[in-house]
């Protein structure tokens, strides 16, 4: 546990930094999604899923955002932390439950988010019980 707390600025640094990659989305919806999950939605051309797609990759680099920024201001790193949890416990639970043809290739994303939010809780578990 003293590992952990003793390095969160540099996790959550870490972490923060790989989620901003969806700013490709942003970027290049096509790139990003092939990047991510292997395939292309049939209505990517549509104006609405642009939109869509794009703004899913703003809110999760947001996310990536505030992790960085609480790196450095310790007094916001159990929101932000919190956040990203839930976050990233959402995108898991829609590839496992309605992602299955695309498993594989958001293999890497699972695996990494569901390792953060491992690690994440337990420094909010330990830093709850230091202040106990």
């Amino acid at each position: 546990m003293h590992a952990i707390e003793g390095n969160i600025k540099w996790i959550m640094l870490v972490v923060g930094l790989i989620t901003c990659s969806t700013l490709l989305v942003v970027i290049s919806p096509q790139a990003g999604l092939m990047s991510m999950f292997g395939a292309l939605p049939s209505a990517l051309d549509e104006g609405v899923t642009q939109i869509l797609v794009r703004n899913w990759g703003a809110l999760i680099a947001l996310v990536g955002g505030m992790l960085i920024y609480a790196a450095f201001r310790p007094a916001l790193r159990s929101f932000s932390i919190v956040v990203a949890c839930i976050s990233k416990a959402t995108f898991i639970s829609l590839v496992l439950g309605f992602g299955g043809d695309y498993w594989d290739q958001a293999l890497f994303a699972i695996v990494f988010d569901s390792a953060a939010i491992v690690i994440f809780l337990m420094y909010l578990f330990s830093t709850d019980s230091n202040q106990s």
